[in-house]
């Protein structure tokens, strides 16, 4: 059997750092590790092929020679997909489906013969199985939650992984927490399943043996969602294989509790962790009471994130507006937090409504739901009839990107979060890829960009303040100029 795994491509968006990867000449982020794990998954005798839309085209002849397609989407990639599948049955291919897009809304891509949802540890067994007698069914669905302790390393070779800025590889599922508009428990429960160190150990090998020696992200929802087998396992292993391997600094996911935990956050940092993304959602208490965010209230915000920076953790945050209990003055207050907690990667987004959440049961009882998610919950838009006034909390939206992503207060708050900052222990090696980055940001930003005065500012003040961090104010100031592109994609 040939098999052919396609990733579809994504919209410019927030986290596509589109704009910012052309300074590194990466041509995306992350490879699609869902694909990359099912491959692995399936017959070693078969054989296998890898084309991510993002990185490199699909070509008539690479088509030709796949027997059978698979396509794992998310749901950010909808319109993508459905030009993709329109194309392998125009080619007469038979086309297997996964991954969260098709495991919410199989019923509307007709086009596709077989769906394998959920978790496929559970699911392509029995399709795997029916394949070879001859009676492979439309659908493969199931509620079971795997113990992941088999899965196996992801099929690397099949990934030209010079094209990416970054790895990923999963550690654990699931969440014990359960916000309203959070699809992560229905998908993968409440009890954070995981890998075992000698599997992530596994992986991270796999990877530095094929000459990976930059950034790792652990794409789990919540890393410390199993403290324990966090501490007592992962960390340790991750630390002791860190000893002589230079580079390879790790990020990841994990709720605002991760402030009360100092012995945590130093072992983190001392296992090659440098940077962390937290929901932090509103500032606004009666709207994290309202989406059940209880791990966020009866907190002082600033200063946990003020913490986690201290320990040597950036902190990447996201924000929400559009909650039912927002007031006209959300917009102004969240401003005000991301300023003051030098958060630099700040994603703001519209309140939407995700399939197989509580908010979206909610909503439908209301009557509210409008339309599907975009899945792209930083493009302007939103799925439900809110409370507020549309247009205002469309504008009140806009007010808050137009201000965080201008020159002047983006790059203060990139000062503002270099001054807590502890350096991390696992630093990325500066290749040339970093130097090439350095001149292309000195002469696009630096002399063309309006922010000119603003950029040779924080170089300078880095320089002489903080000498150590001046590669990440340079990313910053990189960063800086994809968020605004973005924001001037929505006319802002």
């Amino acid at each position: 059997m040939k098999v052919l795994l396609l990733a579809p491509q994504y919209p410019d968006t927030f986290w596509s750092f589109k704009h910012a990867l052309k300074f590194i000449h990466k041509r995306a982020a992350l490879p699609p590790l869902g694909l990359l794990t099912v491959a692995a998954m399936l017959p070693p005798e078969w054989e296998k092929r890898l084309v991510d839309l993002n990185v490199r085209k699909l070509t008539e002849k690479t088509l030709r020679w796949a027997d059978l397609v698979f396509i794992g989407a998310m749901i950010v990639q909808r319109d993508s997909a459905r030009a993709l599948i329109a194309r392998c049955r125009a080619a007469g291919k038979t086309v297997v489906a996964g991954g969260p897009l098709f495991t919410s809304e199989h019923d509307q891509f007709p086009g596709v013969d077989h769906f394998v949802l959920n978790e496929a540890e559970v699911t392509l067994p029995p399709f795997l199985a029916d394949l070879a007698r001859g009676c492979a069914q439309p659908v493969y669905a199931s509620s079971d939650l795997p113990d992941i302790g088999a899965t196996p390393v992801p099929a690397w070779e099949l990934a030209d992984l010079d094209r990416y800025a970054s790895m990923s590889i999963q550690y654990s599922r699931g969440c014990p927490f359960d916000c309203e508009f959070c699809d992560v428990t229905a998908k993968f429960g409440h009890r954070p399943r995981v890998k075992s160190a000698v599997q992530i150990i596994a992986e991270l090998e796999a990877l530095y043996a094929r000459g990976w020696r930059r950034e790792v992200f652990f794409v789990d929802d919540n890393l410390i969602g199993n403290k324990r087998a966090l501490k007592t396992e992962l960390l340790p292993a991750l630390l002791a294989w860190h000893r002589g391997r230079p580079g390879m600094p790790f990020y990841t996911e994990a709720s605002i509790n991760l402030a009360d935990d100092d012995e945590l956050m130093r072992m983190l940092v001392e296992a090659g962790f440098d940077m962390v993304f937290i929901g932090i959602e509103t500032p606004d208490d009666a709207g994290l009471a309202e989406c059940a965010k209880k791990q966020n209230r009866n907190r002082d915000l600033v200063a946990d994130v003020k913490r986690i920076q201290r320990a040597g953790l950036q902190v990447q945050g996201g924000f929400i507006v559009g909650f039912d209990s927002d007031q006209p003055t959300i917009f102004r207050r969240q401003i005000e937090f991301i300023q003051r907690s030098g958060i630099v990667t700040a994603m703001v987004g519209l309140l939407n409504a995700l399939p197989d959440t509580k908010l979206y049961a909610r909503l439908k009882r209301e009557g509210r739901l409008l339309s599907q998610s975009s899945g792209n919950n930083a493009d302007g838009t939103t799925n439900f009839a809110p409370c507020m006034k549309m247009e205002a909390l469309r504008e009140g939206y806009r007010s808050i990107l137009k201000h965080i992503y201008a020159p002047g207060p983006y790059y203060q708050r990139v000062r503002t979060f270099l001054r807590e900052y502890q350096r991390p222990r696992f630093a990325a090696a500066t290749d040339w890829r970093r130097l090439v980055a350095f001149g292309l940001s000195s002469v696009r930003l630096g002399v063309i960009g309006r922010e000119r005065f603003h950029y040779w500012r924080l170089l300078i003040w880095t320089f002489f303040h903080r000498p150590a961090l001046f590669p990440m104010a340079v990313t910053f100031s990189i960063y800086g100029h994809h968020f605004r592109k973005c924001c001037e994609a929505l006319g802002i």
